[in-house]
């Protein structure tokens, strides 16, 4: 399957907190239940085995469906960089590849995080229609990633999310 194409989304955060405590809430059930890709009133799986070769997965009920998101550790170097895959199998058979690299500041932690989007094209899109669909999938990423980065930032310095958004 040649008709793929591929985007890069790239964001950065400041958290209040060690470098150890981010890289844990993405790898702690516990705490990824709380934010990523799910909330904890919706979460139905959270589970992972966090080594390289291991997998994860999510399983969030909302609007009546189930939503399972998986995919396997590639790098774990806690707490420096983690890269993952992600996948939608539902929606999907493409796997996204996921960074995350964790750097101390003097005060607290940046966090970069990386994307690296997979969009299928149809037989017959042009040059236009395949930018056009990359640009939504980063877009519509980046908005995502942003309010679960939110929840984190919260979930991290204050121990809780009141964030209720989809």
């Amino acid at each position: 399957m040649n008709n793929l194409s591929t985007t890069t989304l790239t964001m950065k955060r400041v958290f209040d907190v060690a470098p150890e405590r981010v890289f844990d809430a993405w790898l702690n059930p516990e705490m990824m239940r709380k934010w990523f890709f799910t909330l904890e009133g919706t979460n139905k799986v959270a589970q992972n085995n966090p080594q390289v070769g291991g997998t994860w997965e999510i399983v969030d009920h909302r609007g009546g469906k189930d939503y399972r998101a998986i995919g396997e550790y590639l790098e774990v170097d806690p707490p420096q960089k983690l890269v993952f895959t992600f996948k939608m199998p539902q929606f999907s058979e493409l796997e996204d590849t996921i960074t995350v690299e964790l750097k101390e500041l003097s005060q607290g932690c940046e966090m970069t995080f990386t994307q690296k989007i997979y969009v299928a094209h149809e037989e017959n899109w042009t040059e236009s229609d395949i930018e056009k669909a990359l640009g939504e999938y980063h877009d519509g990423s980046e908005h995502g990633w942003n309010l679960m980065f939110m929840g984190l930032k919260e979930l991290l310095e204050t121990g809780k999310v009141s964030y209720t958004g989809q």
